[in-house]
């Protein structure tokens, strides 16, 4: 139950932290409408399998070979969302989104560029990888794991669906804006706790 907790806060955090996702999705749905923007945030959402894949598969075989070297990746993981927590609360400037007009984007195109911002996107890899070597146990079942993957994708694609809804409308736009600080450092203060706390973490 605690480790089904923690991955659920670390994923939501880590979905609503503002990043090129964000960025992309915001665009889209203001220069193009909610349609092209709810199927970026679909592309997103399929991004994030990708990490996913990936790292249920190396993290196997790295409990598999060596103890060490993967308590050296979960200190790693915790040190990681320290940063990236100090950084989100440091954060001064407001996201900058770019709203130059651009020639007409099709549905597949958009899902296209949402799922190649995230399938490329550090922070994504980041995330997913820290939290399968921080939380997720040796023990952990495989379908169990995937349950964890498949929530992950979903958090994205719930989340940035709902940017894509708000942000059709220019009003909603601006303030949500306008409480962009007040929110990293709320998030950037409870990443850093969640870090320090599993750092410390037997």
């Amino acid at each position: 139950m605690t480790e089904l907790l923690a991955v659920a806060v670390i994923t939501v955090l880590a979905v609503i932290s503002p990043g090129a996702d964000f960025a992309m999705v915001v665009r889209n749905s203001y220069l193009y409408g909610r349609t092209t923007g709810l199927f970026a945030a679909a592309g997103v959402a399929a991004g994030v399998l990708v990490h996913v894949t990936y790292t249920m598969l190396g993290v196997g075989l790295l409990i598999a070979s060596s103890t060490a070297l993967f308590t050296a990746i979960k200190l790693a993981g915790a040190a990681y969302l320290v940063y990236i927590g100090v950084r989100t609360f440091l954060a001064r400037g407001d996201l900058e989104v770019d709203l130059e007009s651009k020639p007409e984007l099709s549905r597949f195109g958009a899902l296209r560029t949402g799922f190649l911002t995230n399938a490329l996107n550090p922070k994504t890899t980041l995330f997913v990888v820290s939290t399968f070597t921080q939380v997720v146990g040796p023990d952990t079942g495989y379908w169990q794991q995937a349950g964890y993957g498949l929530f992950m994708s979903l958090a994205h694609f719930g989340w940035f669906g709902l940017v894509a809804v708000f942000f059709s409308h220019s009003q909603l736009r601006t303030a949500m804006l306008r409480r962009q600080k007040a929110l990293n450092r709320g998030i950037g203060s409870v990443l850093v706790g969640l870090g320090v706390t599993l750092g410390l973490a037997r």
